[in-house]
């Protein structure tokens, strides 16, 4: 199998403002020929685009706006995990040969239509997301003995990690008091528990061996890809209080990759929600089960940027079609050394955890210098 590897990336900040799909997807595309020069259009064999958008053709529209002329362009949506699943379907045409290069281009509205699943009628009136994520919170209560204050936590340390994000849509810091005191939604979930849907766009190139090491000096390599889908309906999830299809995609992320947990230098989780990264660094095995919102405190009492160093959702915000880019642009970053003042130290190996529906189905990826 072709090896396949990561050559640049492109990445919007993530707001608020009414811009329209077409725009931000350019954007972020766009600045990826701007600032690497090796880089050429007629290069690019395929374009992905990931999204939630209701706008039609949009692979074509973004090929076009950026002059370029692929075999393959078309569109890919799994809620929010259409970024991973963009990526792992770029690595597969280059691993088989079908392409040497790709364009993954994610983005998404603050008024996405991805958040609600209409299908789902085992929900009733109770289809936004909050509503499972409600479940998940006092059914992990209920089962570790966890309180409120553990899990605000997790929601004080994405903001406070999104400071060092110039992309971040957070631009405040908040203490365990604030998050505890601001508006309850359901009798588990509170404000500040809460990612935020946003306007914002992501774009990375995926290249086989041969072309990468032409065109970047500094590739990363994509070395695990794990998958899993249980279920479309939350309701028909394994566990409330675990991430089982997580757990499946980690196991095989990792035997492909050779590696263990314990290698992972960084790794961003899908915090969609504060109960989110506990269950998700559980379900990696980086945490015993219950353990996750001690290992959450840990870090950020030590100030050990390893899980998150963006922000996370919670801090960056949640433009569905662009998370799971922008998680890997992170990671990317992170085992380049450039990532800033988020940097983790002596970074060589960085897992990105990409869910929907409350872990209906789960992508994992390994990356590795």
């Amino acid at each position: 199998m072709i090896k396949v590897g990561i050559a640049a990336y492109g990445i919007t900040p993530f707001t608020t403002d009414d811009k329209k799909i077409e725009s931000i997807l350019f954007e972020s595309a766009k600045s990826i020929f701007e600032n690497n020069s090796k880089i050429e259009k007629n290069q690019i064999d395929a374009v992905l685009v990931s999204t939630n958008n209701n706008s039609k053709y949009l692979a074509p529209i973004l090929s076009e706006t950026l002059g370029i002329q692929p075999k393959t362009a078309h569109s890919i949506e799994n809620l929010c995990n259409s970024g991973t699943n963009s990526i792992v379907s770029a690595y597969s045409y280059i691993a088989s040969g079908l392409a040497d290069v790709v364009l993954v281009s994610g983005a998404e509205r603050y008024d996405s239509p991805g958040q609600i699943l209409d299908w789902d009628n085992s929900r009733g009136e109770f289809k936004h997301p909050i509503f499972w994520a409600s479940i998940f919170t006092s059914s992990y209560k209920r089962k570790f003995s966890t309180t409120d204050e553990q899990l605000a936590m997790v929601s004080v340390k994405n903001h406070s990690q999104a400071q060092n994000n110039p992309n971040a849509l957070s631009k405040k810091t908040y203490t365990i008091q604030d998050v505890m005191e601001s508006k309850k939604i359901t009798e588990d979930i509170r404000l500040l528990d809460c990612s935020r849907s946003c306007t914002g766009s992501a774009s990375i190139v995926l290249a086989s061996e041969k072309v990468l090491k032409k065109i970047t000096d500094q590739p990363i390599w994509i070395s695990g890809v794990g998958q899993k889908t249980i279920s479309a309906g939350f309701t028909k999830n394994q566990s409330f209080h675990s991430m089982e299809s997580t757990k499946y995609a980690t196991k095989t992320a990792l035997q492909m990759a050779q590696k263990k947990i314990e290698d992972v230098d960084v790794v961003e989780v899908h915090d969609a929600f504060s109960v989110c990264e506990p269950m998700a660094l559980e379900a990696i095995g980086m945490a015993k089960p219950g353990e996750g919102t001690n290992l959450v405190k840990n870090f950020y009492e030590t100030k050990n940027l390893k899980i998150n160093p963006r922000g996370g959702l919670i801090g960056c915000g949640h433009p569905l079609g662009a998370t799971g880019i922008a998680q890997t642009i992170e990671i990317t970053q992170q085992l380049q050394n450039n990532a800033q003042k988020r940097q983790v130290e002596n970074a060589s190996v960085g897992l990105v955890h990409n869910m929907s529906a409350a872990a209906t189905s789960s992508t994992i990826l390994v990356l590795e210098k």
